[in-house]
């Protein structure tokens, strides 16, 4: 099976830049519609997908992000690997604004969204005990150092509800005593759904701001983030351009086994299937349900 990159922009990004035979196309999905059409090409032989996680104009709100539509979306074109862009606040001095960091940690404190394809009449639980993917991760910062961009291995992601930003006591007990690393809104439940979908996943967080615990930076600022964004928006193309030359064409099995998620997850006998959820995971799980 060949290689196929799936881009999932955040805040700032929508479009990758060199794409040859570019093409959006609408892609129908069981779970809803995606949050925008998918743009599709080849960038140096290899095949790209890319999808606009809050849509053109920034239609979607971290909550309102169709998350199963998308995975789904991007499995049922020919995706194998996915690569999440996305905006993110610090609570690391160290790790300061324009600076991206190749996550490998989530927790996950949203509670606003359907976060599996599975349920009553199909049951499964994959194991999200490492959420990313280290060979697709190792791509990322490759790719983010080979474009001269600072960029931190290994960190862990605060997932929070939004639309808000954090409270001052929230903040510093993100920081202080659950030891994370960056803070954000999108990555829940999109990467629990891509490990249900068989797909290698990857995040990289682009840090706009240091959240609200710094105490020589004050609250959030919007007008601010969006100055940080637009530079990490020129960064983030450049680190994409290099990831097919390091993924290649051709795509061998998975080392870390994230294309074999399902192989023991699913619990409920086939006489005892719902056949209308069944019909909708032919995508995301059609390998193991032979839907």
């Amino acid at each position: 099976m060949g290689t196929m990159i799936g881009i999932i922009g955040g805040s700032g990004l929508y479009e990758i830049e060199g794409l040859q035979d570019a093409t959006w196309q609408s892609v129908a999905s069981p779970w809803g519609d995606p949050s925008d059409d998918i743009l599709t090409g080849t960038l140096d032989g290899v095949k790209m997908a890319f999808l606009p996680r809050h849509g053109r104009g920034h239609v979607h709100s971290p909550t309102t992000v169709p998350y199963r539509a998308n995975i789904d979306a991007l499995k049922r074109i020919g995706v194998t690997d996915v690569i999440s862009v996305s905006a993110c606040g610090s609570f690391r001095e160290d790790m300061a604004p324009g600076d991206f960091v190749v996550v490998d940690q989530f927790i996950d404190r949203t509670f606003a969204r359907d976060k599996s394809f599975f349920g009553t009449g199909c049951v499964a639980h994959v194991s999200v005990a490492h959420p990313t993917c280290p060979r697709l991760g190792a791509a990322c910062l490759e790719a983010a150092q080979d474009s001269g961009i600072t960029v931190h291995q290994g960190g862990t992601y605060l997932a929070m509800e939004g639309p808000q930003f954090s409270t001052l006591a929230e903040s510093k007990m993100y920081r202080e005593v659950w030891g994370c690393d960056v803070i954000g809104m999108t990555n829940m439940p999109e990467a629990k759904l891509a490990r249900e979908a068989e797909l290698c996943y990857a995040s990289v967080a682009m840090i706009t701001d240091y959240d609200s615990w710094h105490p020589d930076h004050g609250e959030v600022d919007v007008t601010q983030i969006i100055a940080t964004l637009m530079g990490n928006a020129d960064k983030a193309r450049d680190m994409v351009k290099k990831l097919p030359a390091l993924l290649g064409s051709d795509r061998a099995p998975c080392p870390h086994g994230c294309d074999r998620a399902l192989e023991f997850a699913i619990l409920t006998q086939p006489q005892n299937r719902d056949a209308q959820l069944v019909a909708k995971l032919d995508a995301v799980a059609g390998r193991m349900l032979g839907a």
